[in-house]
């Protein structure tokens, strides 16, 4: 999945991404609410080596978050496509701090629902986020996602019990959005 936003552009995680990679998915503000929070730079590229022998993007994968204008990597996005188009679509998102509060995520992800939904015609898409994720709990919201349910310390994560709020959307609510944001 290749996107390109007036900002940004979704596509490949390259080799030469590691340690820009490695450097947002370590820092502690980041790492704190991912699951997947790497050792060192030759995990990332083991990771990026793995991603880039996935012939098609079904079940889990990951693309890079650059920007346009320079194309250096400020985030990352995980979707989990699978095969069967009636199974709900779960996506992931992180962007480096110095890259935060711009609106790049809110961009990237409308990006991602335009094709999921307009031209994949996929039926559901559901995030699942630490409700202490203020910016991220606001995102889902600021999509228009409803929160569907509240797990109550439901994940072991980097040593601690967390809660585990999970956001959807429907196609019919993103057309009728569609429609008022047209």
């Amino acid at each position: 999945m290749e996107l390109v936003t007036p900002r940004l552009r979704l596509d490949l995680l390259l080799p030469g991404d590691a340690g820009a990679l490695f450097a947002h998915r370590a820092d502690p503000a980041v790492a704190r609410f991912q699951g997947w929070r790497p050792a060192d730079v030759a995990e990332v590229r083991r990771f990026i080596e793995a991603q880039s022998t996935q012939p098609t993007p079904v079940g889990w994968f990951q693309r890079a978050i650059r920007l346009c204008d320079g194309g250096s990597l400020i985030g990352d996005l995980g979707v989990n496509l699978p095969e069967d188009s009636r199974d709900p679509v779960e996506f992931g998102v992180s962007v480096a701090p110095a890259h935060q509060g711009k609106g790049y995520a809110s961009e990237i992800v409308l990006a991602v629902f335009d094709r999921l939904f307009d031209k994949l015609a996929r039926h559901r898409i559901h995030a699942s986020v630490d409700p202490r994720n203020l910016a991220s709990v606001a995102m889902l919201r600021g999509l228009g996602m409803r929160q569907e349910a509240h797990h109550r310390q439901s994940l072991w994560l980097h040593g601690e019990w967390v809660d585990d709020v999970i956001f959807a959307m429907l196609r019919q609510e993103w057309q009728a959005a569609e429609r008022h944001r047209g």
